[in-house]
């Protein structure tokens, strides 16, 4: 089963009714954004069913499951073929950004054996390094530049120390990317991504001098704030976040900040590149969010 494009329209078009409809129909599907229109996605073996069910219910309808309904129309179809929710398979099909940068992420662990291989970790470090003896010699930002390894910008963000740090990491990135994959797209996703990669590299870097950093922390900060900006000025179904998510996470940052995590021995956290991270994602939220909400107001 393939996501395809069902439907593009105008984002004037209020589609809230109609989507509440699919809900409860528990027919998979989702709405982006594409510049000056709204794009409905589904699996491509019920997108007919889709555009017709739109045809008769543009605006959603509140009995039409009540209603006595013939064995061939779209409202009976629609439930028999779709009885559940999406599947994670579902989900992971619809969300490919989300789902491959996770799966690099994996792929790293397993080259880097989750920060062991110290020789392995250095193909993804923000500055390349040689090992002497306990220490561990960093080639110059510029020097590495010249010599054209520019993917160090942004590849700090798939190296990962551990387990707990891998599968914490992945956890919210699958949270929060999909989130915005479904709303803004894919493009927009792998955009957001590596620029808060880079942003919050920078800012370790610029921190704390050559030294060994990785995770997607910064990137998930820098998603959280843009998905929290952004609802807030253009409210959306798909950037509702669970209750008590961004207090949870505002809480951990101020607690990695004092400096109590690394007091305790669970080793040193990237405390610039989380808040480099947040930063450049509320701006990034604020600039979408006021472009979006414009748009549904012209």
């Amino acid at each position: 089963m393939n996501i395809v494009e069902v439907m593009r329209l105008p984002l004037a078009v209020d589609l809230s009714g109609f989507v509440h409809l699919l809900q409860r129909l528990q027919v998979p599907h989702r709405v982006s954004e594409e510049g000056d229109v709204q794009v409905l996605w589904a699996p491509d073996t019920l997108a007919a069913d889709v555009r017709e069910l739109y045809q008769r219910y543009p605006d959603g309808n509140a009995d039409v499951e009540l209603a006595p309904v013939g064995a061939d129309s779209p409202s009976r179809r629609t439930a028999a073929i779709a009885p559940s929710p999406p599947s994670l398979t579902d989900q992971a099909k619809a969300c490919k950004v989300t789902t491959f940068t996770l799966f690099l992420c994996l792929v790293v662990a397993g080259l880097t054996g989750l920060g062991e291989n110290l020789t392995t970790i250095s193909w993804f470090t923000f500055l390349d390094y040689r090992v002497q003896g306990e220490y561990l010699h960093f080639t110059p930002l510029a020097q590495g530049l010249a010599e054209g390894q520019w993917w160090r910008l942004v590849s700090p963000m798939l190296l990962h120390f551990g387990v707990l740090h891998l599968a914490m990491n992945s956890l919210w990135y699958w949270e929060l990317g999909k989130r915005i994959e479904l709303r803004q797209g894919p493009w927009m996703l792998l955009g957001l991504t590596l620029l808060f990669s880079l942003v919050s590299n920078f800012a370790q870097h610029w921190t704390s001098g050559p030294s060994l950093f990785g995770g997607l922390s910064g990137v998930l900060y820098g998603l959280l704030g843009h998905v929290w900006l952004f609802q807030w000025l253009a409210p959306n179904r798909y950037f509702t976040l669970p209750k008590g998510v961004l207090v949870m996470m505002l809480i951990w940052l101020l607690i990695c900040l004092s400096g109590v995590v690394g007091q305790l021995g669970f080793g040193q956290i990237a405390n610039a590149a989380h808040v480099g991270g947040l930063l450049i994602g509320c701006l990034t939220g604020l600039l979408g969010g006021a472009l979006a909400r414009r748009k549904l107001s012209a």
